[in-house]
């Protein structure tokens, strides 16, 4: 059963620079509406989230700058690299979102897209921005933790 599960989830694309430069709260799976091109190209994997981001408004929730590359047999039908996406959300979702994004230091970060069961969807999250000595701090903790992963494994 289980390896039924891991056939129905392939991720394609992730945003590793998300946690470095935010603290990740809120996490929330969103479908994406997309053309018949760009379901191609994500399939493919030919997506960056390097600079994407999300808004909340008028009751929906857009992705902006994820860029999905045109997929090369469509030629003419193709889309723009980098539209504004609808992302598909609950109501009570997207207003938590947008009253969370109205406090000063938050924001809506996409953090991965992947494929379930055939269907494109993109895990956000609620992010508040790290600052430097943030940045500072959790990188000398990672390598501490990776030094003392280091000793135990030349003692074990």
């Amino acid at each position: 059963m289980t390896k039924e599960k891991d056939e129905d989830f392939k991720v394609v694309a992730t945003n590793r620079q998300a946690s470095h430069n935010y603290f990740l709260e809120d996490r929330f799976e969103a479908g994406i509406a997309l053309m018949g091109s760009e379901i191609k190209s994500v399939r493919a994997g030919q997506v960056q989230l390097r600079e994407a981001y999300v808004e909340t408004q008028g009751g929906q929730a857009t992705l902006f700058n994820a860029h999905i590359s045109p997929y090369d047999p469509a030629a003419r039908e193709n889309h723009d690299p980098l539209r504004p996406r609808r992302l598909l959300l609950h109501k009570k979702e997207i207003s938590k979102l947008s009253e969370k994004t109205q406090l000063k230091g938050y924001t809506v970060v996409p953090l991965r897209i992947y494929l379930a069961k055939g269907r494109a969807k993109v895990e956000i999250a609620l992010a508040r921005g790290k600052r430097q000595y943030d940045k500072r701090q959790a990188i000398a903790e990672r390598d501490s933790q990776r030094e003392i992963q280091r000793e135990l494994g030349r003692r074990g």
